[in-house]
């Protein structure tokens, strides 16, 4: 029979970052993020914009239509929600 190790790995798997724009803060606690990136076209080669929509969690609802944010992967806090908001890089003008 196989001793099973005493000391657990209190290490945790790195969690996803994300940089994007805030287009929606309507919801209470809640903020929509649309990030975007740049794919290459697999036959000819041009770069194109695509887009990807998160929801977030915003504890204090300091996040504001149109300022720069970044957000960290987490657990899921509702249906949607699976993101966190880390802090507010630049304020929309």
């Amino acid at each position: 029979m196989e001793q099973q190790p005493t000391v657990q790995n209190t290490e945790r798997a790195s969690r996803k970052e994300r940089i994007g724009v805030v287009k929606s803060n309507k919801m209470t606690s809640t903020i929509t993020i649309t990030v975007e990136r740049k794919v290459k076209h697999p036959l000819y080669g041009k770069f194109v914009k695509k887009t990807s929509t998160f929801m977030a969690h915003d504890e204090g609802n300091t996040a504001n239509i149109g300022d720069r944010v970044r957000i960290m992967e987490t657990r899921p806090m509702s249906k949607l929600k699976r993101w966190r908001l880390v802090e507010i890089l630049e304020r929309a003008k």
